[in-house]
């Protein structure tokens, strides 16, 4: 079989697949249009975040067995028609689950204990203790929304904390901390959302969704950035309903993931980058030294256990 990596990703995972006969080509610089040209050539495709495959990109694809992401979601596939093509679709979402519920986690603690605020006063001279006095996540109630690879990694780390879990997944029937989300809407002190971005999931939090919370609450967001919707969220920061955010992830970035927009002139953005209540990161939740290789073993588990025959 023939693969085409069209980005860049750990070499542990052509490497094995050369071990087992396949055959590996690199290309990580030509256009859309020239790699849907030659796509018909190759049985699989290894992708990150560089462009959508879309319906007329999977027509071209005639001999396509299988399309990889390297990474939790698929939304930049046409998963549903890639499948009526009998082209499977395979994520990673093994391989960073426990780096995204590691920078929840440190999201988390460094807005409650006022870390970025602080550390950025003292390199400033300023030694202001009472002003930056932390809250602490023992004993609070933590509403998991979306209980997969990263939510049930994100309630592992927190147990250890002694905080409350209650957890809700739509589309799972037995699980960990299961709770019904009126529960969650009682009692949560802090939300953190693990959901792929969906017709269902975008504007998941808006003004309607956070008004039903009976506590003022913490946000954090590692999932995608259009589930939440930006502009309602900041009028509720702005009105203590949210008493704080994090997010790794933004409604305004690409759709590479990895650039916002060049709007300089983004109000919203620029009210986020400057409140003290809100800790901000660039996509990076899931990036570690770790996970690199550990979506890359992910994928070849997969792709082998079908295809090497």
């Amino acid at each position: 079989m023939k693969i085409l990596f069209i980005d860049s990703i750990h070499p542990y995972l052509h490497e094995n697949l050369e071990q087992n006969n396949f055959i590996c080509h690199y290309d990580l610089s030509s256009s859309k249009s020239e790699i849907k040209n030659k796509i018909c050539e190759y049985h699989g495709l290894i992708i990150r975040n560089r462009f959508t495959i879309d319906s007329e990109f999977i027509d071209k694809a005639k001999n396509l067995k299988f399309i990889a992401r390297a990474g939790s979601g698929l939304e930049n596939i046409d998963v549903a028609y890639a499948e009526s093509k009998k082209i499977k679709c395979y994520n990673a979402a093994e391989g960073n689950r426990q780096a995204v519920a590691e920078h929840a986690i440190g999201m988390i603690l460094s807005l409650l204990n006022k870390l970025n605020i602080s550390d950025k006063e003292v390199r400033n001279g300023k030694w202001n203790r009472e002003k930056n006095r932390g809250i602490e996540l023992s004993g609070k109630t933590i509403g998991i929304i979306g209980f997969g690879n990263n939510g049930s990694a994100f309630a592992k780390i927190l147990k250890g904390f002694g905080a409350n879990i209650l957890s809700y997944d739509k589309y799972l029937e037995s699980y960990l901390y299961q709770s019904s989300m009126q529960k969650i809407y009682e009692n949560a002190d802090i939300v953190s959302l693990h959901v792929p971005l969906t017709k269902e999931t975008k504007y998941l939090v808006d003004k309607i969704f956070i008004e039903k919370f009976r506590k003022n609450i913490f946000l954090i967001n590692t999932s995608r950035g259009k589930c939440v919707n930006t502009k309602d969220l900041i009028k509720k920061i702005k009105d203590k309903k949210i008493r704080g955010a994090c997010l790794d992830v933004l409604e305004y970035e690409q759709s590479s993931f990895e650039q916002l927009t060049k709007n300089k002139e983004n109000q919203d953005l620029k009210f986020l980058s400057q409140s003290e209540n809100v800790i901000l990161s660039p996509h990076i939740a899931g990036l570690t030294h770790e996970s690199y290789l550990k979506i890359s073993k992910v994928l070849s588990k997969k792709i082998l256990s079908k295809f090497n025959r």
